[in-house]
């Protein structure tokens, strides 16, 4: 197959079609140079969001490389949309590359988002932490017993029951049987707890 044009690579992400977005990302992120980085971050900020969806998408096959990038303009874009999608580009380099060790960067840039005050954007950190697995168990618990912040604790149980393992239950165990919570959160974390049960009944044949 032909390979196209870098300009029509970059105009076919916003193409109606799916499979003509996913062949220009494939190829994006394998005939990449310098400029293919800081490209796709500056579409992270237009209107279209199908566009902005398949820069996301492409990041996250690129991985690792395009991890500095992302981790800066999580912490300091001014847009929250921008913030996002950063989150959501290190959630798909979790996803496409799960035998490799998530970077620290990444990890600690997503642990200092979780204090952004536009829940768009802790939300989405939070849920690619879920995504990173157990690695970034530490990171949510901690997140979970120190804040203030309801919707974030109530995210975090979310991810918690995603990652599951005994670690996890023990901190949703604590949080449901807490008096001193918030309610909201005493009733995520039973709600976790019983979808991390049902799972390992299903894994166990239970």
């Amino acid at each position: 197959m032909t390979k196209m044009p870098k300009e029509e690579l970059f105009q076919q992400l916003k193409h109606p079609n799916p499979h003509m977005r996913k062949r220009a990302m494939s190829e994006l992120a394998e005939t990449r140079d310098e400029t293919t980085i800081p490209r796709l971050m500056g579409i992270l900020d237009e209107e279209d969001v199908v566009y902005r969806r398949s820069a996301v998408q492409v990041l996250g096959i690129i991985g690792a490389d395009a991890l500095p990038s992302l981790v800066d303009s999580l912490l300091n874009s001014q847009s929250a949309t921008v913030q996002a999608s950063c989150a959501k580009a290190l959630t798909a380099i979790a996803v496409n590359y799960p035998d490799q060790t998530f970077p620290e960067l990444g990890m600690q840039g997503l642990k200092k988002a979780l204090q952004d005050p536009n829940p768009v954007v802790y939300i989405s950190s939070v849920m690619a932490l879920g995504q990173i697995g157990a690695p970034a168990l530490d990171i949510l618990v901690e997140a979970i017993e120190h804040t203030d912040n309801i919707a974030l604790a109530v995210a975090i149980t979310g991810s918690l029951a995603t990652i599951g393992g005994t670690k996890a239950c023990e901190v949703l165990s604590a949080a449901a049987a807490n008096p001193d919570a918030d309610p909201y959160i005493r009733e995520s974390a039973e709600s976790a707890l019983s979808r991390l049960k049902q799972v390992s009944d299903w894994n166990s044949g239970g």
